[in-house]
């Protein structure tokens, strides 16, 4: 989960950045001077210094021994990302310019040229989960359940589906054709890549109950929930299940503004470094499902912000969890920009529950406990679900 300062940090850097050019010519030393100032901007910064002679030394030996081409860019990116691994912390990591940039696009959801489906292993096989909605999958007619034998003519049936969804991206306008495989017949099709957009946020309304499945934790997250939202309470939804199942997270604003569906601007986390809580973070929004019978639904694939959402609302007693223990991720993560497009996402505090609760490494147990099957996957049955709907 990392947290929306970004823009307030530039600001901060630009100020910095004038009235150090100030204090540079009335003699004194920059980091001396943002040490100072910066807390004023609520900015954390620090003079000490590392002795890098070693690692200079390292290069050096490198340079005059090695029997080939020495990439300098790529050993100043490895030196970085060796010195930020050494934290020891599994959330705390360097991300070199173009890893920096498709960090970016997995909050926004933009994954770039795509055909737009939703690809699983259902049998071990890489199959057709669902095309998206107007997508060029969906456009092509490609149907979920099909089985993914070839992509441009090379067997990937005993591929890893990260493997072929990487496959099948690439160059937007480009074209990837597809071999595959329903009830027994083989067909191929060719797909023009388009730039493909996942939605955080998709909803149905099955009877009386609104089904809401939330994929991630964006900029628009908080928006299209409550858009659903709405529509629910007009078509006379008498329940809602938030699906936050295998949502990694995102960032805290977002929460707040999903949270703000059930919550009157009331606590939705604190954050403490040690045991100072140095911030609380209220719900955003009006409650307009305060008194909706609400059942979330977690499982293994469910953190960080998907944690505080299920926590906070079964603190406040606003609904049932249903599903599997969630991953346990009690941290909270700042990014910082660092020279030449590089960023950094460090571990900042660790958050709590509005009941005092940190889950980290131990995650939310659900009310209800439900397993999901590979065979309930295979076989597309959601006891998860089917459950949620009873309560």
């Amino acid at each position: 989960m990392v947290t929306g300062e970004n823009k307030q940090r530039l600001g901060w850097f630009l100020t910095l950045m004038i009235v150090a050019t100030i204090s540079f010519v009335a003699g004194t030393r920059f980091d001396q001077f943002s040490a100072s100032v910066a807390p004023l901007f609520g900015v954390r910064t620090s003079r000490e210094k590392i002795d890098l002679s070693s690692v200079q030394e390292t290069y050096r030996q490198l340079l005059a021994n090695y029997d080939g081409k020495l990439d300098t860019e790529k050993l100043i990116h490895g030196a970085s990302r060796g010195l930020v691994a050494a934290a020891g912390d599994q959330h705390t990591a360097y991300m070199d310019p173009d890893e920096a940039k498709e960090f970016q696009k997995s909050l926004s959801g933009a994954i770039g040229g795509g055909i737009g489906a939703e690809i699983g292993s259902r049998n071990g096989r890489p199959t057709i989960i669902r095309p998206l909605e107007d997508s060029p999958a969906q456009k092509s007619g490609i149907k979920a359940g099909e089985v993914i034998v070839k992509v441009n003519d090379e067997n990937v049936s005993d591929w890893d589906v990260d493997k072929v969804v990487s496959k099948i991206r690439g160059e937007v306008g480009t074209s990837v054709k597809l071999t595959l495989l329903s009830n027994g017949q083989t067909r191929e099709v060719s797909v023009v890549r388009q730039n493909i957009t996942s939605p955080a946020v998709e909803a149905k309304i099955d009877g009386e109950i609104g089904i809401l499945k939330v994929s991630r934790f964006g900029d628009d997250t908080a928006s299209l929930a409550r858009k659903y939202t709405s529509e629910f309470i007009e078509k006379g939804v008498k329940k809602v299940i938030l699906d936050l199942r295998n949502n990694p997270g995102g960032t805290v604003s977002a929460a707040q503004g999903l949270l703000g569906l059930w919550l009157d601007k009331q606590v939705a986390m604190t954050e403490r470094r040690g045991s100072e809580i140095v911030k609380t973070i209220n719900t955003t929004g009006s409650p307009i499902l305060g008194s909706m019978n609400t059942v979330v639904l977690i499982n293994g694939g469910s953190a960080s912000a998907s944690e505080i959402v299920a926590g906070a609302l079964r603190d406040y007693d606003k609904a049932k969890l249903v599903g599997q223990k969630s991953y346990g991720k009690g941290s909270v993560q700042i990014v910082i920009g660092l020279p030449g497009g590089s960023q950094m996402k460090v571990t900042e505090a660790r958050w709590y529950t509005p009941k005092g609760s940190n889950i980290d490494k131990t995650g939310i147990e659900p009310d209800v406990k439900v397993d999901l099957s590979a065979d309930d996957i295979n076989n597309n049955r959601d006891p998860q679900m089917d459950r949620a709907k009873l309560l």
